[in-house]
């Protein structure tokens, strides 16, 4: 079997950079090295492309661009997929496909996946349209409603909309309400809203993240999440509940957990976890996502499935959800990332 060299991108410039830090010290750690020969560029938080050669630890305390990093860029080529280094030696080091492991904006939008699809790679993840449908919480929303998933109620607003019509729109929704910046990840500038008195602030930190704001009525339930990997035949991991005392699932309680608990399984008739993973397939069909995607729903008292949103590149540390589902499965992590890789590349 030909070893393939996989170019994996990590940092970025979003609010999730740290994230994406961790994440990709996890997918380096757990790679098949047998099979797979990682060539790694990290992302500044200012936006420098750096091929990093130096140990995975650097990823942790994020030093790894302060030594054994050399300026580089995308050949745009088609067909022929290289990094070039800008170090004067005008060395080109080939690649076979591309695994981004960026959240949020510049990372998980489109952007990154349109210049990769320029070189003509393949792709190790959903594409640009997916990508960028996805992270759009309003576009995503009113695919998946016309697709038979129920959606929650909301309001879409432009930077610039009048106060009053927000105030208006947020009463007849009813609080309490989240505000959301529409295209956003890892729950930055969300706020829960449950008074009138609350909701400027709330605005203001949104739109402080995004253009576009969405008021979106709280749904009565939990939320739920499922795993999804393939193309055409889809493998989809056993659903996780989250698990909530106070407030809801914002930045801090996604990596600390400090007052939530995840259960996978999820603490629900086996039925229902059927229903929900029927209805995540759907959603990935309907957004077209390709390779891997997490799915996140709510179940509602009644068993009524509602959509959330779809994270296109969820965590990927061996404590993250999305590799928990699919263990639960029988695929630990090295497995997964060789069954991605695959699933990528077209193996």
């Amino acid at each position: 079997m030909v070893m393939k060299t996989i170019l994996v991108l990590f940092g970025g410039r979003s609010t999730e950079y740290g994230v994406s830090l961790q994440s990709a010290h996890g997918v380096l750690s757990h790679l098949d090295r047998a099979r797979f020969r990682p060539l790694t560029v990290g992302i500044t938080r200012e936006g420098r492309w750096l091929y990093y050669s130096g140990p995975l630890i650097r990823l942790e305390d994020d030093t790894w661009h302060q030594a054994d990093c050399v300026p580089c860029t995308l050949s745009l080529d088609f067909g022929c997929p290289q990094l070039l280094l800008l170090d004067g030696s005008n060395r080109r080091l080939a690649f076979d496909a591309a695994f981004p492991i960026l959240h949020g904006k510049n990372g998980e939008d489109g952007t990154v996946q349109g210049l990769l699809e320029l070189t003509g790679a393949p792709l190790i993840g959903c594409g640009c349209l997916s990508s960028a449908l996805c992270m759009d919480k309003d576009r995503a929303h009113r695919l998946v409603q016309l697709a038979g998933v129920p959606v929650p109620r909301s309001a879409l607003f432009t930077a610039g909309a009048s106060s009053e019509a927000i105030e208006a729109a947020a009463a007849e929704l009813g609080y309490p309400l989240f505000v959301k910046p529409v295209r956003s990840g890892s729950s930055f500038g969300v706020t829960k809203v449950t008074a009138p008195s609350q909701l400027a602030d709330a605005v203001a930190d949104a739109f402080a993240n995004d253009r576009e704001l969405l008021l979106e009525e709280a749904i009565d339930g939990f939320e739920v999440g499922c795993a999804v990997l393939g193309n055409e035949v889809l493998t989809v991991g056993l659903v996780d509940e989250i698990e909530l005392t106070q407030g809801f699932f914002d930045y801090t309680e996604k990596y600390t957990l400090k007052t939530s608990a995840i259960h996978c399984p999820a603490r629900i008739p086996p039925e229902q976890a059927a229903q929900i993973q029927e209805a995540a397939k759907r959603i990935y069909r309907a957004l077209d996502c390709k390779v891997f995607a997490r799915v996140d729903l709510f179940l509602t008292p009644d068993g009524r499935v509602v959509f959330n949103e779809v994270n296109t590149i969820p965590g990927f540390t061996a404590h993250s959800r999305y590799p928990n589902m699919m263990k639960g499965i029988g695929l630990d992590f090295s497995t997964l990332l060789t069954r991605i890789i695959e699933a990528g590349v077209g193996v």
